[in-house]
């Protein structure tokens, strides 16, 4: 399975779909994404091989820590991302994989930011801030 930016430049080679699929609706990740929320799918790093030249960005989070988005610096599409919470693990942009079969979110996070007519359906942990 792969993820890539926009002009193929920045990829990620994946094991195949995993269970930690997040959607956050933070006013950070509305940004990040240029939508109206973000949508992340959670690899341990070591099983995620990256390949091409990315550009961090690196912000701080509501909760003290820090979370990296790392995006292609030729289209700006954003590949993937890391945070301080969880060091080990690398969270791959979905609409990177670019797969309507990919699996849905389990969680959803900062709901209390969530635009009043998004619904995120299914069996679907609802959070109104991160999980502590």
């Amino acid at each position: 399975m792969k993820a890539q930016c926009q002009c193929g430049q920045l990829w990620a080679e994946l094991p195949g779909p995993t269970p930690a699929v997040i959607a956050c609706h933070c006013i950070d990740c509305q940004r990040r994404s240029g939508s109206p929320f973000g949508v992340l799918a959670y690899y341990p790093a070591d099983q995620v091989a990256m390949l091409g030249e990315a550009r961090r960005f690196e912000r701080p989070t509501a909760g003290g820590g820090v979370f990296d988005s790392f995006f292609c610096p030729d289209c700006g599409s954003t590949v993937f991302a890391r945070t301080g919470k969880h060091p080990t693990m690398i969270g791959v942009a979905v609409g990177a994989i670019a797969d309507p079969a990919f699996p849905a979110p389990v969680r959803s996070v900062w709901e209390r930011s969530r635009h009043h007519w998004v619904t995120i359906p299914g069996e679907v942990q609802h959070l109104p801030r991160g999980r502590s």
